[in-house]
């Protein structure tokens, strides 16, 4: 569930887009290839009418605000488990407490100290998770799991083409901070899926995945399915 870069240089949809999937899928279409190869993207455009009257004054404004957090908390999906970043420190306890009220089972929110709205390779991650019916604080570190502190400049990308690249890059196991940062946000969503017992232990799948090869494998089977199913 993603849209088109609103404060940055590439969105999710953008890099998709890049790599050939089709993003306007219908939610049929998206089941389907949720079932046949476990992977579905939702263009949040497609599936929030009302949030289209917002875009234009968004890429003005070229800042977060407010859809930022809209966006993610109306999932079409309402999965109950989920990885969801947000843009400032003070949103991750609360978001966390919405997520809990609106039924989700486990989550984590996060917001790293460098200011990114995912688990960062460079510095600390403030953590909000709700699991067993309960949110719990915590930092987290690249370092506690085996992963060298890494550089933010070393993942970053002036458009989606160049995105794209460093994402299939380390999707076929290059070694590096694309890869790192890929193997910790990944391995959250194990974890909270429930096929990991431990963040460790959903990290180290993310990794065994990423050196496997697999995971490039299961992006081109998407950009295959989502053209023609």
């Amino acid at each position: 569930h993603g849209n088109r870069s609103i404060s940055s240089k590439s969105g999710s949809a953008d890099v998709l887009e890049a790599a050939g999937v089709n993003l306007d899928m219908s939610p049929e279409k998206i089941s389907k290839c949720v079932e046949k190869i476990g992977v579905g993207f939702m263009f949040a455009p497609a599936h929030h009418s009302a949030m289209k009257h917002a875009i234009g004054a968004r890429k003005d404004l070229a800042v977060r605000t407010i859809f930022n957090v809209l966006g993610p908390l109306t999932n079409p999906a309402k999965a109950p488990h989920q990885i969801m970043g947000v843009y400032d420190k003070n949103l991750v306890e609360p978001i966390a407490n919405v997520l809990k009220s609106l039924g989700s089972k486990h989550v984590m929110v996060v917001h790293s100290k460098d200011g990114l709205d995912e688990i960062s390779i460079a510095d600390d991650t403030y953590v909000a998770e709700l699991k067993d019916g309960s949110v719990t604080t915590y930092t987290i570190n690249p370092a506690e799991f085996g992963l060298p502190l890494g550089d933010l400049n070393d993942i970053k990308a002036d458009d989606a083409d160049s995105s794209l690249k460093l994402i299939q890059q380390a999707l076929d196991g290059k070694d590096g901070a694309a890869k790192n940062i890929i193997a910790l946000n990944s391995g959250a969503a194990i974890y909270v899926s429930g096929m990991a017992k431990s963040l460790q232990a959903g990290i180290n799948t993310a990794l065994e995945i990423l050196n496997g090869g697999s995971a490039h494998q299961k992006l081109d089977d998407f950009v295959r399915e989502s053209t023609g199913c």
